[in-house]
């Protein structure tokens, strides 16, 4: 089986313009999230999908492959498709998010092989929740699952409500609540299929891209990790990010 990494990576940001190319360190975010994801062990190669030349040629830069695509693709998803559409012979492609400097290999590893169960065409990451606040953050969106670890449902209301404790505080004593990370792997023509349906109802409502998959009769398993995401989005994220590299180097 044959996988690969695909970072879509766009210039174009309302919060932070040019955000793949903002140092990290000495380092251009992409190339962080490129070495990352060049650690792990079962993917067989990285490519960064963008629209703009001049992250092309960054990557370039440092030795990583990259792929010119289209600036008018509606989503992240569709970059991913039109990257290795008539260009890379994959079986599983993992879409690597081109704003977390910190990606974990080793999560990337276990997304992978969870394609081993023929049953999993597409597969992503979650976490548990464990702070009480975590529980009604509307930009964090909250994923059930059923025994085997297929998502259920993905909101960003809070979910499941426990409905004989009163106190919020207390809930996560009561039972497990889980956070998505977002972070997929599918297969490649799962992949060809999602790029083809349109927005759904439930997706329009929670602007979750994923509802749509869902709600057209596709499966999304799930991994389970202690991984914590760490998106950059803004320039407060960027300086977080520098404090915590500079942390990790002191040590």
């Amino acid at each position: 089986m044959k996988i690969v990494c695909v970072i879509p990576a766009r210039y174009a940001s309302t919060r932070l313009p040019g955000k793949p190319l903002r140092l990290i360190g000495s380092k251009p975010m992409i190339r962080h999230v490129y070495e990352r994801a060049a650690r792990a062990r079962l993917p067989h190669m990285v490519l960064v999908a963008t629209d703009d030349q001049r992250i092309a040629d960054t990557v370039a830069s440092f030795g990583g492959q990259a792929v010119m695509t289209d600036s008018a693709l509606p989503s992240g998803t569709d970059r991913v498709h039109a990257a290795i559409r008539d260009r890379i012979s994959a079986d599983v492609i993992i879409n690597v998010q081109g704003d977390e400097p910190f990606i974990d290999p080793r999560l990337l590893d276990e997304l992978a092989e969870r394609f081993q169960d023929d049953r999993v065409n597409i597969a992503t990451a979650v976490s548990r929740i464990t702070q009480p606040e975590e529980l009604s953050d509307p930009n964090l969106v909250r994923v059930t699952r059923d025994i085997n670890g297929k998502a259920l449902y993905f909101t960003r209301s809070v979910i499941p409500y426990v409905r004989d404790t009163s106190s919020r505080a207390s809930w996560l004593e009561h039972t497990p609540f889980y956070k998505h990370i977002g972070l997929y792997a599918y297969r490649r023509e799962t992949l060809a299929q999602l790029t083809q349906l349109s927005p759904s109802p439930l997706e329009k409502a929670e602007k979750l891209e994923q509802l749509r998959f869902l709600e057209n009769g596709f499966d999304i398993y799930t991994v389970l990790t202690d991984y914590q995401s760490i998106s950059v989005d803004t320039e407060a994220d960027l300086n977080y990010c520098n404090q915590l590299l500079k942390t990790r180097q002191e040590n």
